[in-house]
């Protein structure tokens, strides 16, 4: 996607705001392109495409920095972009902290922007009517429900795909680039019963490479979802034992990789401020970052200062083993930089391999299985959250009914400390690899 040219204008860019006076500078060059169609009742109803290319760049200035974006690529008006943006910076009040990273942590294993294989070259052969195919067959509802006494009376479908160029250069010699293709489907389905209930539901799937792409279960799977809410109703208020699935999972470990993040520690909006090194959660719980997972959508070489990802402990048998600090936060803690986010994380699984969702119902007899969370909030600061959910009661690790219009409640220490088992059945098409987990004596209001 970028071109020679492009990059050869990136280059270009750096040395010429050398020459206007700025001290140190980070370019960052991005181009992406998305074509989508959207379905209704198995019909075209909306197409659009999406091009953008734009360049941020970061000056450092007589100890001072700041961070400008452009999409006007042309050679004068860079130029004019670039005195401006450093006449700006000089504005602004002094900050030491703020430097380029040291090239020792630089990334150079990445040149072409193809090494995570995660760029398919069969991108290029799709073209509208293919994409009209892929939308249109993915679709379920000219077949129905497909279970008696309920009507399928809405269906929504996404079908995209999308490409992504970054190219990263510094004027400390940093160089490199990362390119990856996406190809997604996502559905969302309303059912009726015979009593004019209506329930809604949704699922997707995605993929880097288009061979590996297969959307045709997903209307399916979004049906039997909606269907299994017919019925449902609050369970009786009580602590019960909790499995969430797999697909919302990440709802619960999200809030742990922020609470992680430099940024979040400096500030003290933090519930893990202090924990480096302390075992502050089960010995179950078990994180680990795999930037370099080759062929799966979201791996990466390199973060946004171009520092090399590595893969690393994040949370080992419940002791924090690292924080998320960028060059900047670390120079604020007075602490070694890292990465500035988890790149690939996954929850190990435990206590035993192979364990999914069934796995995890029966290992806890009785409980409350999520299947979806609805709205809510957590507090970062003290990690107290409340999230309203919907799913299944289950006894001796049997679904009996569908459950909604409940509550549950916490402080995610508590709760972490409580896991008592995580699955190995994440979704590989997922950013975040959570698989289904387990916990013992969660809150839940009716």
């Amino acid at each position: 996607m970028i071109s020679q040219t492009e990059i050869a204008l990136t280059r270009e860019c750096v040395q010429f705001a050398l020459s206007e006076g700025a001290d140190a500078v980070r370019i960052t060059l991005t181009k992406s392109t998305e074509d989508l169609i959207a379905t209704l009742d198995g019909e075209v109803d909306r197409v659009s495409r999406c091009a953008d290319r734009s360049m941020s760049i970061a000056i450092f200035a007589d100890g001072r920095f700041g961070s400008f974006s452009i999409n006007k690529l042309d050679r004068e008006s860079l130029r004019d972009f670039i005195r401006r943006s450093i006449g700006t910076v000089r504005m602004l009040a002094p900050d030491d902290k703020r430097v380029l990273p040291s090239p020792a942590r630089y990334c150079r294993e990445a040149v072409s922007g193809r090494e995570m294989e995660i760029y398919d070259e069969a991108y290029a052969g799709i073209d509208a009517g293919a994409r009209k195919e892929k939308a249109l067959a993915a679709s379920a509802f000219s077949k129905g429900s497909g279970i008696e006494g309920v009507r399928l009376i809405s269906e929504e479908g996404e079908y995209s795909d999308s490409e992504y160029d970054v190219y990263l250069i510094d004027s400390q010699g940093l160089e490199c680039r990362h390119s990856e293709t996406s190809f997604d489907y996502g559905v969302e389905v309303t059912l009726q019963d015979e009593q004019g209930n209506k329930y809604s539901d949704y699922w997707w799937t995605a993929s880097p490479r288009l061979a590996d792409f297969d959307p045709s279960g997903c209307a399916r799977t979004a049906i039997g979802r909606a269907a299994a809410q017919i019925g449902a109703r609050p369970a009786e208020s009580g602590s019960y034992k909790m499995v969430v699935s797999a697909n919302v999972a990440s709802r619960l470990v999200t809030p742990l990789l922020s609470a992680l993040n430099g940024y979040s520690i400096q500030q003290g909006n933090s519930f893990l401020v202090d924990s480096l090194g302390k075992s502050v959660f089960s010995e179950g719980l078990s994180i680990v970052d795999e930037p370099w997972r080759k062929g799966e959508a979201g791996s990466k070489l390199f973060d946004s200062e171009g520092v090399r990802t590595s893969p690393a402990p994040v949370i080992s048998e419940g002791c924090v083993k690292q924080y998320f600090i960028n060059t900047y936060m670390a120079g604020k803690l007075g602490k070694e930089p890292t990465v500035e986010d988890a790149i690939r994380p996954r929850v190990c699984g435990w206590p035993r391999p192979g364990l999914d969702t069934q796995a995890l119902m029966e290992i806890c007899g009785e409980g409350i299985l999520v299947t979806d969370f609805n709205g809510g909030n957590c507090n970062m600061t003290t990690g107290d959250f409340s999230y309203g959910i919907s799913g299944m009661l289950f006894k001796d690790g049997r679904s009996v009914r569908p459950v909604n219009g409940m509550l549950v409640t916490g402080n995610f220490l508590t709760l972490w400390k409580n896991l008592i088992a995580a699955g190995e059945d994440y979704r590989p098409c997922a950013t975040k690899l959570i698989p289904s987990l387990a916990f013992d004596k969660v809150d839940f209001s009716g």
